[in-house]
């Protein structure tokens, strides 16, 4: 249960006095700092301030990170050599592909890094959104790549040239292992952060170039298909856009300070106009921080009343809000004008 702390002045009875109610999760810390906050303001409303911060989970682990970024330029290295030697144009593709995606990866560890820093006095609310920049650059990247790749499935198409097939199934072998193994280091993490999310779209991706290069391989050595390598680019290369789409939409919104889209701003305000004394909910804003903590602020006009009299109304808002999984609260109390 949240704590509750009342600052009143000497008017008790007078609603239009200063005065500031905050509800603060008992087990929330940031930067080693205590969870409860207190906002006097100079001004003839009460603000009422309710947090409930989230935290980066604890499943990423930048170790991971690392070793993942290391088998990207492993497999980098292992294709580079098999391309230039076998002539395979989509093994070095590949390889780029695996080389931008170990340099992505490293920009979500030091993201990550960044994040975990505590808030101070010019960041209030900490380093978080340093993840969703870097997931933003991270999917940017991945449609760079994939206009790099549909040119050259079109290369390929105008004029397909002779490769030595065995080599590039087992080169592409390699990186289709190392690729699937730094997934499953990933997968779990990648379900509740959109930066995580992101490099293992990177892999994603990176396994299905690779399934890609050996399918070709396999054709080009038993059946000598040049045509099916840039084919399979292509259709690759439309599944990486699509995911790409979906994170960069979302880290837009964030950026921007939308409201989630799972989130119905008007259906909020109603359920909290029904609570009993509230007579009207305006200057609204909803936005999220990243993607876990999701933040609310209104003035909420009340009855005349005394300051106490506003802890149970907030604690029924805070439950509205808790429905739709918003976790920093700030609600300014103001009385109905007579």
């Amino acid at each position: 249960m949240s704590k509750n702390h009342m600052h009143e002045n000497d008017h008790d009875n007078d609603c239009r006095r200063e005065f500031s109610l905050s509800n603060e999760n008992s087990q929330s810390s940031e930067s080693g700092r205590g969870g409860n906050h207190s906002h006097e303001s100079g001004n003839s409303r009460g603000a009422n301030h309710s947090h409930s911060h989230g935290h980066i989970s604890p499943e990423i682990q930048g170790a991971r990170l690392v070793f993942v970024v290391a088998l990207n330029f492993i497999i980098t290295i292992a294709q580079t050599i098999g391309g230039l030697y076998s002539g395979s144009l989509s093994l070095l593709s590949d390889a780029l592909h695996n080389f931008s995606d170990g340099i992505a990866i490293m920009i979500s560890y030091f993201a990550i890094k960044i994040a975990k820093k505590g808030r101070d006095e010019k960041r209030t609310f900490g380093y978080r959104r340093s993840t969703i920049l870097a997931a933003a650059v991270n999917s940017i990247a991945l449609i760079v790549i994939s206009i790099l790749l549909f040119k050259e499935a079109i290369m390929k198409f105008i004029s397909p040239q002779p490769v030595n097939g065995g080599i590039v199934i087992w080169v592409a072998l390699i990186g289709l292992v190392a690729n699937f193994v730094g997934m499953l280091l990933l997968s779990k993490s990648s379900k509740g952060d959109m930066n995580i999310r992101s490099s293992y779209i990177h892999l994603l991706s990176d396994a299905y170039s690779s399934l890609a290069v050996v399918l070709g391989g396999v054709l080009i050595y038993f059946f000598n298909i040049y045509w099916v390598d840039p084919l399979l680019t292509v259709l690759i290369g439309f599944l990486v856009l699509k995911e790409s789409y979906v994170i960069i939409k979302k880290a837009a919104n964030i950026l921007m300070q939308g409201a989630p889209d799972d989130i119905d701003v008007e259906e909020i305000v109603d359920e909290i106009k029904r609570i009993q004394k509230v007579e009207e909910v305006h200057h609204i804003h909803v936005w999220g921080l990243d993607e876990k903590n999701i933040n609310f602020e209104a003035r909420v006009q009340v009855q005349d009343m005394m300051v106490s009299d506003t802890k149970d109304i907030l604690e029924q808002i805070e439950h509205v809000l808790e429905k739709h999984n918003i976790n920093h609260v700030t609600i300014q109390f103001e009385c109905v004008e007579k």
